[in-house]
């Protein structure tokens, strides 16, 4: 059964669109309910899964071998870029540096700055995003964030494998 469905790439693809869009509202839920305030490496990471959303969602109404592939390939790309920051952000977490240099609040350079200019501090240094605000069995924000991202990538990877002999 799931060899059949992993063999299903449209339906991986909107699975996997909805997975996203989950993790996503539980991120915007921890944002406006619980009042998180998420940092730059937080929303380089929702850039990340929105971005991986949408190929998802483009991978779901198309068809094709070179479609599945690109698809495939491109979900794991950006999958490994968000486990990457998400991996970097949980190093900061557990081993704090003494002066806090993984960026600025977002929405404090948009109020600042022109968006030209802002969009580039997101990647620059200057807040605390070494801070753990919230845990779940252990593991922060950003340790199940990279636990997504893994598990993402290896799906887009598995399907396109067991999708190889399909045209």
């Amino acid at each position: 059964m799931l060899r059949a469905f992993l063999g299903q790439p449209r339906a991986v693809w909107v699975w996997m669109a909805f997975t996203c869009m989950g993790l996503l509202s539980f991120g915007l839920y921890l944002q406006h309910v619980v009042g998180l305030e998420p940092c730059p490496m937080c929303i380089v990471q929702r850039y990340a899964m929105v971005l991986m959303t949408l190929v998802a969602l483009l991978g779901s109404l198309l068809t094709g071998r070179s479609i599945t592939l690109g698809v495939g390939l491109s979900l794991f790309g950006l999958a490994a870029g968000g486990a990457y920051v998400a991996a970097r952000q949980s190093w900061l977490q557990w081993y704090p540096p003494e002066v806090v240099s993984c960026g600025r609040d977002f929405y404090g350079m948009i109020e600042t700055f022109p968006l030209k200019t802002a969009i580039p501090m997101i990647f620059k240094g200057g807040g605390d995003c070494s801070q753990v605000d919230w845990t779940f069995w252990g593991g922060s924000i950003a340790n199940w964030s990279f636990v997504a991202f893994v598990g993402l990538g290896m799906l887009a990877l598995v399907t396109l494998w067991a999708s190889r002999s399909d045209a």
